[in-house]
């Protein structure tokens, strides 16, 4: 299988879940979460059969294996059907750097017997509320295990299960062109309204997706920042609510501007608020447009990537991460491209984005200026985490084609915890009470 499958661009507005027998294709045909469970014809892809199986947190299970071939700016063209133009881009403007080693492709990707559960219920019940912009009788995680169209699919992704409450601590590097970096040390914190310590409350849960903290350890002239999320299901009903506590100024202001294309938290002007995680908050800004599924060579099984042996200064060098430590597999994306729609302002008119089937994360997200120029490149370095029961990032890079820069996010090499899930709290955590207290020098 070759290029784009199931083809077809379908308007994201829909109102619709899938029917009772459509969903039973769910743990049969389909994995429980809606991948495809063969493998592609000629099986380089293999079959899903549960996920990786006896994994040791902090190891690497494919240590042991070479890369299958090598793609380059030398012999890219042959590849170049299961690349990004973004990717592509990238082989041009580093062509004596930039490789991609490609490896065997293992489908590790696995969740908890309850998610499961919570897509098939999902498949059957959860609609795009009106516009497309919140969802309807929807629980926890997953709503459109079958997607009907490029909405749908970007909500499984901003919805995905992430270990339910983890705290991680990591670094973030703006790598300037000549491979300069200094690195930010952020500790953030995550927690689905389901799982904190003091239960679920109607009355200030039902259109919560998640409560976040992200606190700067470093450098000092920021330590002790800390912005406050509290992320609402539709953005549009009611906005997101975020507050910075300055630690300089000992105040704490509320931060609308944590939204869309606002800068980046401790980002140095590197990314938009909505570049976190490779896409995050309300999709109404974009029309939404599935073009289909595609096989694709994408960053997968990071586990040396995200090995305690290497420095931040192994991993970054001028242009892009070090390809020694870098693995590519193929896998089966879904292909979804985001109009910025008329009337609206962003400073990406176009993303287009690739989706893992199997974990339902952004893969690789090519976004587009107002010229309708390539301008930024996303890659995340996918790793399943034993201790969370998920898969989550190793890594984000963006690169800015136009610079020359690239910005790391979420490195946790050097941090002597990095990921902590099953972390205890409570609603009380996520105030600007809270943060002030945090935050304090």
């Amino acid at each position: 299988m070759s290029g784009l499958l199931t083809a077809g661009s379908i308007a994201g507005t829909a109102l619709a879940a899938v029917s009772e027998s459509e969903a039973a294709k769910l743990g049969q045909e389909l994995t429980w979460v809606g991948a495809e469970k063969a493998a592609n014809a000629d099986g380089s892809i293999p079959a899903w059969d549960g996920g990786i199986k006896n994994l040791t947190e902090g190891t690497d299970p494919f240590a042991g294996e070479q890369p299958l071939f090598t793609i380059t700016a030398q012999n890219m063209a042959q590849y170049k059907d299961k690349l990004s133009a973004g990717q592509i881009a990238l082989f041009e403007k580093y062509p004596d750097t930039y490789k991609m080693p490609v490896y065997q492709s293992h489908r590790t990707a696995y969740f908890p017997q309850k998610v499961y559960d919570l897509a098939k219920k999902n498949a059957i019940q959860t609609e795009l509320a009106e516009g497309g912009n919140g969802l309807v009788n929807f629980d926890e995680t997953i709503p459109f295990a079958i997607p009907q169209n490029g909405l749908e699919v970007i909500w499984n992704h901003i919805t995905r299960y992430r270990g339910g409450s983890v705290e991680r601590t990591m670094a973030v590097a703006p790598v300037h062109q000549n491979g300069d970096f200094t690195t930010y040390r952020i500790q953030d914190k995550l927690v689905w309204p389901h799982y904190l310590t003091d239960g679920y409350k109607e009355d200030k849960d039902s259109n919560m997706l998640f409560y976040f903290t992200m606190k700067v350890l470093a450098p000092a002239r920021l330590t002790g920042n800390v912005l406050l999320v509290h992320e609402t299901l539709n953005q549009v009903k009611e906005a997101r609510k975020s507050w910075v506590y300055n630690a300089g100024q000992r105040r704490v202001r509320r931060a609308p501007q944590v939204s869309y294309d606002g800068p980046g938290f401790a980002a140095d002007g590197q990314r938009t608020s909505d570049n976190f995680d490779m896409f995050n908050g309300a999709p109404d800004k974009y029309d939404w447009k599935l073009i289909g599924k595609q096989e694709m060579y994408i960053p997968y099984n990071a586990f040396k990537l995200a090995s305690k042996d290497l420095t931040y200064k192994d991993i970054l060098m001028p242009g892009h991460l070090n390809p020694e430590n870098t693995r590519y597999e193929l896998h089966r994306v879904w292909v979804i491209e985001a109009d910025l729609k008329d009337g609206e302002r962003h400073i990406y008119a176009k993303r287009r984005m690739y989706i893992d089937e199997d974990s339902w994360q952004a893969a690789v997200v090519d976004h587009y200026d107002g010229r309708g120029e390539l301008w930024r490149v996303a890659e995340a370095h996918k790793v399943q985490y034993k201790s969370g029961d998920a898969p989550w990032y190793a890594m984000e890079t963006l690169h800015d084609l136009q610079s020359g820069r690239y910005l790391t996010t979420g490195m946790t090499n050097e941090e002597s915890v990095g990921l902590d899930f099953g972390i205890k709290a409570k609603h009380s955590d996520f105030t600007p009470a809270a943060i002030r207290r945090e935050g304090k020098r």
